[in-house]
């Protein structure tokens, strides 16, 4: 199963439609959003591509496909506009072989987790920056950004299969990959 992997969209529109464009061609099947939907906060500059009107009936067109978690600049408010759950600080799944813990990643994080299980994938985003490595059996992932990325990185979104996740950026180039 193919999962899109998105964070940090802050209302930019454009690497939202970039994203969203791959999902017939690589066959996605679900989309998995990591929060930080609309606003782009008090810490960001606003994104040039700034249309959070455009970005929620953007994302309502694939309600019945996505999976949310709330960001840190995700609001009550945002709910009521969006028609799908965005709430949630986390979110527990199952896939083939590994558990998955979602969560944007101002709660929970590398450093602040529960007790999860050899093999769990923790998909997070919040820093903005893309990462996919292992230590001591459990997978820390964040696709980065499709909106405001730091640190030089560049606009990014990832693809979850069964066996991997791989980091792409908009020009659909692969960026960062781990197998497990």
């Amino acid at each position: 199963m193919n999962t899109l992997i998105l964070s940090d969209i802050h209302g930019a529109i454009d690497g939202l439609k970039v994203a969203l464009s791959i999902k017939q061609t690589k066959n996605i099947q679900s989309i998995i959003c990591l929060g930080d939907l609309l606003y782009h906060g008090p810490r960001n500059d606003i994104p040039k591509d700034y249309q959070p009107k455009e970005v929620i009936a953007l994302l309502n067109a694939y309600k019945e496909e996505i999976l949310c978690v709330r960001g840190n600049c995700d609001a009550e408010v945002d709910q009521m506009v969006l028609d799908f759950p965005i709430q949630a600080d986390y979110q527990l799944l199952e896939m083939e072989n590994h558990p998955i813990f979602m969560t944007h990643g101002h709660i929970y994080g590398p450093d602040y987790l529960p007790i999860l299980k050899q093999g769990t994938l923790v998909l997070s985003g919040h820093t903005h920056i893309p990462t996919a490595y292992e230590k001591d059996g459990i997978y820390y992932l964040n696709p980065g950004s499709i909106s405001i990325p730091k640190n030089g990185h560049p606009r990014t979104y990832a693809i979850l299969t069964d066996h991997s996740f791989t980091i792409y950026t908009l020009q659909e180039e692969v960026y960062m990959q781990i197998n497990f």
